[in-house]
């Protein structure tokens, strides 16, 4: 029997069945199919994620409902327009930092110094517009410029030199710990103005209820507007996309969320300045890492550094970048820290601020692994930090079981997290 093996004029072979070629399906992976199957889709889409340990944030928004009821029921004040209110301003600053500490996490890597770091840049707003009388504008951008270059500085020795970020940022821990007491002098203490800027960063609130109702406008106008344009990209791309009524499913939520949020803030002195800060870095800095080529490139540094150095990414530029981002929100965080105290003194930085930070990053849902994370884990990991401390100070519950409570709390997500990694493993995923 002889086959008829004819060749194209380039020289390679022909199809000898183009019937089966033409009937040929491509197999798309299931997982781009979840938009077009609406409900249902989510659904399977939600016990293949279960299967696999990756639920995201589901657990940590699950936490927090649990501890809002929890703390309810053991005082009704809990859940007040002011006490709300206190723990949106409070968590400011712990989250402004955590924003920092995700990007290097994202690398797998972690800064020990941030809490040192928010301490000098209080110090130097202090010495600069209180003490030598320079325009305190000028001193807060200053103190947030020598934020970044601190940070930049480990960044540097971490990547150019080779010495493990651990043991840089432990280094820096101490050292700029040791420059701010230096900074404050023996007094210890310097007191701001607390109407000045860094006063009112935690002070101003837009009374007018126009403020609050009208940013929750803009929030969920901007969500529907940038997931219907998403969706007519998809689709012009051929590329599964979102079904409108998902999309609008999806807005109304969060249309209930931010005008519930907005009437809250209403009922007590109104839209805090903070909070409006804060959302604003994190809708920017989450457009960085999910949307720009930087971004893209954090995460993909933080999946493998080889694979990262053979793709021409510059990893020691990276690497350094990250860690100067983290050293700039250090600084700006603690600036709000400065603000809420109307002071610079010895103890800013101290404390169990670190675990804080670091432990608000990760109970949100950003990897300890690196990799994986977005800067609004910072949101949620802060929430529910602040919301167990102004809960068990309502309770009373003393100083050192708050410790040990919030640290079982961290651990329990860290291992969460490690687990969540191995199957993840298991299911072929990591």
């Amino acid at each position: 029997m002889s086959t008829d093996k004819s060749s194209t004029p380039g020289g390679g072979p022909v199809v000898e069945n183009p019937e089966a070629a033409h009937d040929a399906v491509t197999v798309v992976d299931p997982r781009l199919l979840v938009r077009e199957r609406g409900f249902a889709g989510y659904v399977s889409e939600f016990k293949r994620k279960l299967h696999a340990g990756d639920l995201g944030s589901i657990p940590v928004v699950i936490g927090l409902i649990l501890i809002c009821v929890i703390f309810q029921g053991l005082n009704s004040q809990f859940l007040s327009a002011q006490n709300l209110s206190n723990i949106a301003v409070t968590m400011v600053a712990t989250g402004m930092m955590a924003v920092g500490i995700i990007f290097v996490l994202l690398l797998g890597e972690i800064d020990l110094s941030v809490g040192s770091v928010s301490g000098v840049s209080g110090a130097i707003v202090a010495v600069l517009s209180v003490t030598h009388g320079m325009n305190e504008w000028l001193a807060v951008l200053v103190a947030i410029v020598s934020g970044a270059a601190m940070g930049a500085l480990h960044g540097f020795f971490f990547a150019r030199v080779g010495a493990p970020a651990f043991a840089v940022t432990l280094a820096g821990l101490l050292f700029w710990l040791g420059f701010m007491l230096q900074l404050l002098g023996d007094q210890g203490t310097i007191n701001l103005d607390s109407d000045g800027v860094v006063g009112q960063l935690t002070t101003y609130y837009f009374s007018d209820v126009a403020a609050a109702y009208g940013l929750a406008a803009l929030a969920v106008a901007g969500f529907f507007l940038s997931s219907f344009l998403d969706n007519r990209r998809r689709e012009a791309a051929g590329i599964p996309s979102r079904p409108l009524v998902d999309t609008v499913l999806r807005t109304v939520l969060l249309a209930v969320v931010a005008f519930a949020a907005a009437t809250m803030f209403n009922q007590y002195k109104g839209l805090p300045l903070a909070l409006v800060l804060f959302l604003v870095v994190l809708v920017v800095t989450d457009f960085v890492l999910r949307r720009t080529a930087y971004g893209r490139k954090i995460f993909a540094l933080g999946g493998s550094v080889e694979a990262s150095r053979r793709a021409g990414i510059n990893v020691t530029a990276i690497r350094i970048s990250v860690f100067a981002i983290a050293g700039t929100f250090a600084a700006i965080g603690g600036l709000f820290w400065a603000s809420k105290i109307a002071a610079a003194n010895q103890s800013a930085g101290a404390g169990d601020l670190l675990m804080n930070v670091i432990a608000a990053a990760v109970i949100g849902g950003t990897s300890l692994f690196g990799g994986r994370g977005r800067t609004w884990n910072a949101l949620l990991g802060v929430m529910v930090i602040v919301s167990i401390q102004y809960g068990l100070a309502l309770e009373g519950i003393a100083t050192p079981i708050q410790y040990m409570i919030t640290g079982g709390v961290l651990l329990a997500t860290v291992v969460i997290d490690s687990v969540t990694r191995k199957t993840q493993k298991t299911a072929g995923r990591a």
